[in-house]
């Protein structure tokens, strides 16, 4: 008897300690991993948040930028970090296909991490050569079964957002286009003004400057809605594909076992700052749309994100490693 009212007696303790903790949080500078390099999307969007995130803690959020290894760097440092929302890790798409692009990783991406919000969304869009004589998708299927593996598509990168979004086209169109990466978004850009490749996965923003001259043909975006910036250009869906959607995203994970009033508040105040008219104004500017979950919601999508991508690594077996 005296050893269960023992145990007892620990475990109320140790709840009591744990809401003392949330309650005081926070009473130090606030570590924000950011795993790409300063001036990037991801980097933008930490910066974004960063100035009313600590003025509403009282505390100081640090911008840490540790690129490299596909985010496998930053997020193995966070994974190591004390559970207690003192580190926070700024992630992207990346973090629900490294699990499946690397043989092993050192950290379980489901078990050692809790979302904390979706930040932002953009969508992807396909663009077009103007020398290509395809103005939707339905023509631009009809060629590429015309032309099996004639056609080409550049990508940013070898394993990314827009790699996953024209592997997913090409799995319900049943079509055959040949995919090129290159090292970045300016590059593959580059090359499909010089006419090198045919087609471009890429961000809006990568096309957004030369679809109104005519240097590039816009064919359609990868998001449910169509594209503030470019409003002409009709979604997948609205083309012939009912429920296509693929987006690059930027978020915020903490450590498994961070106090759960921390994770909430954390949440909930970065939403605010993500809300708020002038980082609108920022994001619009970006190509991005606010797109804030509450942590519930954003572990469900994290799992949603990572089905889809492990189905689509596996059937391309493709491996960073």
């Amino acid at each position: 008897m005296a050893f269960v009212l023992s145990r007892i007696l620990l475990v109320v303790a140790a709840l009591v300690s744990f809401q003392a903790k949330a309650q005081e949080y926070p009473v130090k500078s606030i570590r924000v991993l950011v795993p790409f390099p300063p001036g990037g999307a991801a980097d933008t969007m930490a910066r974004l948040y960063a100035p009313p995130v600590s003025k509403a803690l009282g505390q100081n959020l640090v911008i840490e930028n540790r690129p490299g290894a596909n985010t496998v760097i930053a997020t193995e440092i966070a994974a190591r970090a004390p559970a207690d929302g003192y580190t926070m890790l700024v992630m992207a798409t990346s973090f629900t296909v490294n699990p499946f692009a690397y043989n092993k990783l050192p950290y379980d991406t489901l078990r050692d991490f809790h979302g904390v919000t979706r930040m932002v969304y953009n969508p992807l869009i396909y663009c077009a050569h103007p020398s290509l004589p395809v103005k939707n998708m339905k023509e631009l299927v009809a060629l590429a079964k015309a032309r099996p593996g004639q056609l080409t598509w550049g990508v940013s990168s070898i394993i990314g957002g827009g790699r996953i979004a024209g592997e997913l086209f090409k799995d319900v169109a049943k079509i055959d286009i040949v995919n090129v990466p290159f090292g970045g978004g300016a590059p593959a850009t580059t090359a499909i003004l010089g006419g090198h490749i045919t087609l471009l996965v890429g961000n809006v923003l990568d096309c957004s400057h030369y679809i109104p001259t005519g240097r590039l043909r816009g064919i359609a975006v990868t998001s449910a809605q169509r594209a503030v910036n470019l409003p002409e250009v009709p979604t997948i869906a609205e083309s012939g594909w009912p429920g296509f959607e693929s987006l690059n995203w930027f978020g915020v994970m903490v450590r498994s076992g961070t106090p759960r009033p921390i994770v909430e508040r954390l949440s909930a105040e970065i939403a605010k700052a993500l809300k708020a008219p002038e980082a609108g104004a920022i994001l619009t500017k970006q190509g991005f749309s606010e797109g804030t979950m509450s942590p519930a919601d954003y572990d469900t999508y994290i799992r949603n994100e990572m089905q889809r991508n492990e189905r689509i690594l596996k059937k391309l077996n493709l491996k960073l490693d």
